[in-house]
């Protein structure tokens, strides 16, 4: 009995390293943000559900791979005053996680890109048919294709997109439309 595949979707974590070495992940890159906007260890460790003890213990892991200090501390006592602040060290590696972050994030939500990679294309874009005709090229192919509906499409692709699918005539394919090119996609 053949089973549905359920639809998957993608997920990813993002971590800079340093020599092989874990810097900053979510977990650092939060801590780090709250102590820019609270301006306080405690009140960020709060803020990011990590206890006092783990805030300063990743902050001194992310200060021993980088080799430079994260933040800078001013001692408070019966008078107040105390807090702290990130140096341009930290604001900078914050700045370069949270980039990355949101590019890889753009990346994995491009829907035109997973299906570029086939894990999803949508119907709309499909049309099965039958290759009529394939002339390669020195750098591209054309391959005609016979659609179901009586329409003939002419999809422009390298010559190693026609040798590794292996298309000839009489082949059934699907012409995969995007908004600027004709893909092919063989069954």
């Amino acid at each position: 009995m053949i089973q549905k595949r359920e639809s998957l979707t993608p997920s990813f974590k993002v971590w800079l390293k340093r020599r092989g070495q874990d810097v900053l992940g979510e977990g650092g890159a939060s801590l780090l943000r709250a102590i820019g906007s609270c301006g306080s260890i405690t009140k960020a460790a709060r803020e990011t559900g990590m206890s006092y003890k783990h805030a300063w213990d990743r902050l001194a892991e992310i200060q021993a791979a980088i080799g430079q200090p994260v933040v800078s501390t001013r001692r408070g006592g019966r008078t107040g005053g105390g807090g702290a602040e990130l140096t341009p060290e930290a604001k900078m590696l914050l700045r370069d996680y949270w980039r990355l972050k949101d590019y890889v994030g753009r990346v994995v939500e491009d829907r035109e890109g997973w299906e570029a990679v086939g894990l999803k294309i949508s119907a709309r874009n499909r049309f099965k048919g039958t290759v009529r005709n394939v002339k390669k090229g020195p750098v591209t192919s054309t391959v005609k294709i016979e659609v179901q509906t009586p329409i003939v499409i002419t999809a422009v692709i390298t010559k190693e997109a026609v040798e590794e699918l292996s298309i000839k005539p009489g082949d059934k394919v699907e012409a995969v439309i995007k908004a600027t090119e004709v893909m092919i996609a063989k069954e």
